[in-house]
């Protein structure tokens, strides 16, 4: 059965320099995959590439079978979602008016309700400039925008980024809700290791650009040691 996404062979870089190298990963349809490793192992850059934010220098991505065309706002109406380590929403803009333009064919009313339905917080924040909301309040709402696009892959970039760990662990059941009920496939950036662990079946561990070690998040949780020596290199 072909997978979700297939990234087989995939080489980034900025300019000459090229910082991710032969990266392979896959992702099914309902399947959690955790992209893990330190600080400068190349997960933003691969999931910027996956996104079509990034031109791969070599390498190929195919997104539900078809050879990805590299360009995001493509890769978005065929069905994928990309949620930023910024979050990527507009500050003086309030949580309704982010709301509105996510709609699509949907009333403001039913994709209000929808939301307000993940995140109960949010109802109450609906003429709030997103400026003025919490780092957790605006987590909710970044994701909140990608399940209103119902995607088939989600790729999201440092979940826990700047929170609280009580937000964190309160995130993680509605995304593990919205996967079961949508099927949706994810790949997830996170530099919390037991975050990962907790919401991901399989983890992709990069260091220096490189793809060290992809295996069940179920060994690694039996082994904390053998995710150390990854992140170690």
């Amino acid at each position: 059965m072909t997978a979700l996404l297939e990234v087989e062979g995939l080489h980034v870089g900025y300019g000459r320099t090229i910082v991710v190298r032969d990266v392979g990963l896959t992702v099914d349809a309902g399947e959690v995959v955790a992209l893990l490793g330190p600080n400068g192992a190349g997960k933003t850059t691969t999931l910027m590439a996956i996104a079509g934010l990034l031109a791969p220098a070599n390498g190929t991505v195919r997104f539900k079978g078809a050879l990805s065309d590299k360009r995001a706002h493509k890769l978005a109406h065929a069905g994928l979602a990309f949620v930023p380590d910024d979050r990527g929403l507009f500050p003086s803009l309030t949580v309704a008016e982010h709301l509105r333009v996510s709609a699509g064919r949907k009333s403001r009313h039913q994709a209000t309700e929808q939301v307000v339905s993940w995140f109960p917080v949010l109802g109450g924040l609906l003429d709030r400039p997103v400026g003025k909301l919490s780092g957790g309040e605006q987590q909710m709402l970044a994701l909140a925008l990608a399940f209103e696009t119902a995607p088939e892959l989600l790729l999201i970039d440092e979940l826990s980024l700047g929170l609280a760990p009580l937000v964190v662990q309160s995130l993680i059941p509605i995304l593990q809700q919205v996967i079961a009920a949508t099927n949706c496939g994810v790949l997830l950036v996170e530099q919390h290791a037991n975050v990962a662990l907790e919401l991901a079946s399989r983890a992709v561990v990069m260091a220096h650009g490189e793809v060290k070690m992809s295996l069940p998040t179920a060994t690694l949780r039996a082994d904390p040691e053998l995710l150390r020596t990854a992140y170690l290199g």
